[in-house]
């Protein structure tokens, strides 16, 4: 497959045809727009005619054929590793009968009208949405093409629609042997009536979706001739790195500039409100005369500011706030039983992606340019035209290939601080934060406290479940506008309010507790459920030590009705040999079950702890049902990464903030999981004729409740407090009281040692 960099200029400043002129070659297009759900519109032109006579048909995506055979395709998702492209692509591909080699893929320009996620509500590619928000549309689009490419062959041909097949982008009439390629009909098919209604191929007649394909974008990143957002060059370009306030709603006070300037290829030094700047030949020189700048900042109301104090402001927001309800089932108050109770409490998490945040940006009088990766174009044009004044339409932003996002770059600021910057001088500027500057600057997936008990009879089983979360809310920032009626943030309850087992009373409730003023948060890989997951699953195992059950076993005995839960517990079972040889002595074998996303998943982690506290990964068993699998090679890899992605968070990271700065600098201390490390990984995808489900997130939703379970299988230390601490499962650390576990006198249950 040919993968077009950007839509209007390659990475040397070359210029690619734009849309508009890709329509004038004439061609048929098949153009659809996305109305919401699973409503959409689409239609046939020839490029010309829809250009010239249809200036307001504009759909969010479109297909053309073009006359040389060539199948070109604007992405509606964005490409960040999650092999988004390589999906869409293969639904494409699959009903209008062509392969993946024969199509050209495009990034998608800014534009909500056109290119909205319905189930985002903006343009954004995120939340495991990708192949939930294109499998019928795009299968729709290309069996529509196919139905007009095949009826302008017949009609020359003169014979019967249904006499003729489709393979590879050739029609063939088998009767007389006759063929044509879709390049020769495509003006002819492009003056056709669409039809009004398409019949999709039948899962059994597949020949692309299902099979393990490669992905697409793979050779180029191997061989590095695929360019992301961080290797772009242009004309005459500087290079500038910057560093902000280090305290969060803080402002710079001086900056004395004097060695800076020094540096040879320094050529400016550039103030923003909260961060100076330092623009040069080359980033080793941007970066050396940073270095040698004197700065002064005014530390802002939350200069001293601490992770105890975050801690305790929400233990007291959790027990005196007013809770917002996200679901209640029953009535908990009226259940009879032995109360069991925990409370939980997860860090601050950064993004820390392997490829830093950069930006380029050539700010003129007529209009501003911007090479990016990023999930949101749109919102990075809107930052523009605040910061530049200038409309829109003078706003073009070039989207690239990103070298991760996992919500990151959901957030347009270093956009916006990158046109501010560029804004000061005459030529373009690619502005890179160093490792330090992007975990010092992220926007943090929030802290959270969590107070949760439930209420069990004589044999263990459910008879109340009650769940209280206190955090801050992304949704607020991200999209106020969706927030519930009730101010209800549906993230924060996510996987929570809806459980696999079977409950018959349940109050599941959120108190807000917003960080600082100035303290930025965002989305994480997970999102909601990677907390809420991990806090139920953690607690089931609690209760199956309480009752002095097999987690496995108690997971049976509870679970509701869905068959496609049950279904991924027992292949996990069978497939991790769980009921079979017990693990060794400081070995322990963990599980979690849980629905994100839409799909279903048990992951089996296996552990074994060092005398020192020291955690090794022995083997992983993940089973996914995920409706209809596109790439059975995307859902491995996916639930892979996101294990180790989960695992590395839960044993290594958690940024804490001392003096209202954040102290974590680089992989020294956020460290992130090495290759040597990392465990056999076993995938198990399990057959489905269901819609899909998303998958990009779900391995990081399981690894820390699977992991810390497996810990307290091999030491009998629960894990209410992420991330590990090692020093607490050490050999000889006594029991410790935990200030955290509560019962109710009518039957107190502290289950293990706690930590």
């Amino acid at each position: 497959m040919m993968l077009r960099v950007d839509p209007a200029r390659d990475d040397l400043g070359l210029q690619n045809p734009s849309r508009r002129e890709l329509l004038k070659q004439g061609g048929l297009v098949v153009a659809f727009m996305w109305l919401g759900g699973a409503s959409r519109v689409w239609g046939f032109a020839d490029g010309a005619r829809l250009d010239a006579n249809h200036p307001q048909f504009a759909p969010n995506a479109f297909i053309r054929v073009g006359s040389d055979g060539g199948v070109q395709l604007v992405m509606p998702c964005i490409e960040m590793g999650q092999g988004a492209y390589t999906g869409q692509a293969t639904l494409l591909a699959e009903e209008l009968d062509v392969g993946l080699d024969q199509i050209t893929v495009e990034h998608a320009p800014p534009n909500r009208k056109l290119y909205a996620n319905p189930l985002l509500g903006d343009q954004a590619t995120g939340g495991s949405t990708t192949i939930r928000f294109c499998w019928t549309t795009l299968r729709d689009a290309g069996a529509a093409a196919r139905a007009v490419l095949v009826a302008a062959a017949a009609q020359r041909w003169k014979v019967d629609p249904s006499q003729c097949s489709t393979s590879r982008g050739v029609v063939t009439h088998a009767a007389t042997g006759r063929s044509l390629r879709y390049g020769e009909l495509a003006d002819a098919a492009a003056m056709l009536t669409p039809p009004a209604k398409v019949t999709l191929k039948d899962p059994s007649s597949f020949q692309l979706i299902g099979k393990p394909l490669r992905r697409v974008d793979t050779p180029g990143k191997v061989d590095g001739s695929l360019p992301f957002g961080i290797d772009i060059r242009v004309p005459g370009m500087k290079v500038a790195t910057v560093r902000a306030c280090p305290t969060f709603g803080g402002t710079l006070a001086s900056v004395d500039d004097t060695r800076a300037r020094a540096v040879p290829g320094v050529l400016k030094v550039v103030k923003l409100a909260n961060a100076v700047a330092v623009i040069a030949e080359h980033f080793w020189a941007a970066r050396k005369g940073l270095e040698a700048l004197y700065v002064e900042w005014h530390r802002g109301p939350a200069g001293d500011y601490t992770t105890e104090q975050l801690f305790k402001d929400m233990a007291d927001a959790s027990e005196h706030g007013t809770p917002i309800l996200g679901r209640e089932a029953g009535h908990v108050d009226g259940a009879e039983g032995k109360l069991i109770s925990a409370t939980y409490r997860l860090p601050l998490l950064a993004h820390a992606t392997m490829e830093p945040i950069n930006a380029t940006v050539h700010v003129r009088p007529d209009g501003c340019d911007i090479w990016v990766g990023t999930q949101v174009p749109a919102r990075c044009v809107d930052v523009a035209m605040k910061v530049t004044g200038l409309p829109a339409e003078r706003i073009q932003v070039h989207n690239q290939y990103m070298g991760g996002g996992f919500g990151r770059r959901l957030f347009e600021d270093s956009v916006e601080q990158a046109v501010a910057i560029a804004r000061q001088v005459d030529y373009p500027v690619k502005v890179i934060w160093t490792r330090e500057e992007d975990i010092a600057q992220d926007r943090y997936r929030p802290a959270y406290y969590d107070r949760i008990s439930a209420t069990i009879d004589e044999q263990g089983h459910l008879q109340a479940w009650t769940d209280r979360t206190t955090g801050a809310s992304v949704m607020a920032v991200f999209a106020p506008q969706a927030m519930g009626k009730n101010g209800l943030d549906s993230d924060l309850v996510e996987c929570a309010a809806e459980l696999p087992y079977a409950v018959p009373n349940l109050r599941v409730d959120w108190v807000r507790h917003e960080m600082p003023k100035g303290f930025p948060v965002g989305w994480w890989r997970g999102v909601g459920p990677t907390h809420n997951v991990f806090v139920v699953e953690s607690f089931i195992d609690e209760l199956a030590h309480a009752v002095g059950k097999d987690p496995v076993a108690y997971r049976r005995e509870i679970l509701g009705a869905d068959p496609r839960v049950k279904g991924v517990l027992e292949l996990a079972v069978e497939k991790s040999g769980w009921d079979k040889a017990s693990p060794g002595a400081r070995q322990g074998r963990g599980i979690a079950l849980a629905a994100p996303f839409g799909s279903y998943l048990c992951v089996v982690t296996d552990v074994e702890v060092s005398p020192q506290g020291e955690v090794r990964l022995r083997r992983a068993v993940a089973v996914v049902d995920c409706g209809m699998v596109v790439n059975p090679n995307t859902v491995e890899a996916q639930i892979q990464g996101g294990l180790v992605f989960g695992w590395s968070a839960a044993l290594y990271s958690g940024i804490t903030l001392k003096q209202g700065a954040v102290e974590q600098r680089n992989f020294n201390d956020y460290r992130v999981l090495r290759l040597n490390q990392t465990p056999p990984i076993e995938v198990y995808v399990v057959p489905s004729k269901e819609a899909p489900g998303g998958i990009g997130e779900t391995g990081t939703v399981m690894a820390m409740p699977s992991l810390a379970n497996a810990i307290f299988a091999a030491t009998g230390v629960r894990l209410r407090t992420l991330p590990i601490d090692a020093s607490a499962l050490a050999q000889d650390k006594q029991s410790l009281q935990s200030p955290v576990a509560s019962a109710s006198a009518a039957g107190a249950v502290s289950p293990g040692i706690l930590a």
